[in-house]
């Protein structure tokens, strides 16, 4: 239970953009920042601040998941669901095949790091696998969605992720808001 006054603060964010969370006087912006507060106020195992090498684990694996997934994702999921469905544009195939390139790299190396352990960052679920979940879930409303037959832990990975009650319930709230 988050035991915090929670609220989006736009105004207070520099950007002027969600997320935002002010917690008493402190006013925190962008999505990871906002997770590893929230965890940390609640003493989450989720980074697994325990221990110094699970933890930089847990950290490598975000960083992994913020520059080499989310990025080809952002682009993909705009192409392929934004653009069309919300703006009535035409999806520009060879965007979209470029960053699919991009994740299939990204993708191999899921593959390899999930020959070795359950999750990312170890035989731990943690923040670094949860983080990739939302985009994980628009990729398979995309075309797309059988890349994953390519790689079949990593697709494992993410339908064990799916299928976790707490990833049920954020799913139901992002179909309500849609």
């Amino acid at each position: 239970m988050i035991l915090m006054d929670l609220f989006v603060c736009v105004s207070s964010q520099p950007f002027g953009q969600v997320p935002a969370l002010q917690d008493g006087d402190l006013v925190l912006f962008e999505s990871r920042a906002i997770s590893r507060y929230v965890l940390r106020k609640n003493s989450s195992e989720l980074l697994k601040e325990g221990s110094l090498g699970d933890s930089a684990r847990v950290d490598v694996w975000l960083e992994v998941e913020s520059h080499h997934f989310d990025r080809p994702m952002a682009v993909i999921i705009y192409q392929c669901l934004v653009l069309p469905v919300y703006f009535g544009g035409k999806t520009d195939e060879k965007i979209v095949e470029e960053n699919l390139e991009t994740l299939r790299k990204t993708f191999r190396v899921y593959e390899d790091r999930l020959s070795r352990s359950t999750y990312l960052a170890g035989d731990f679920i943690s923040l670094a696998d949860l983080s990739h979940f939302p985009t994980a879930y628009y990729l398979l409303a995309t075309p797309h969605a059988g890349m994953l037959d390519e790689f079949p832990r990593v697709k494992a990975w993410i339908d064990g992720m799916l299928a976790r009650p707490a990833v049920i319930k954020v799913i139901e709230m992002m179909k309500a808001s849609a």
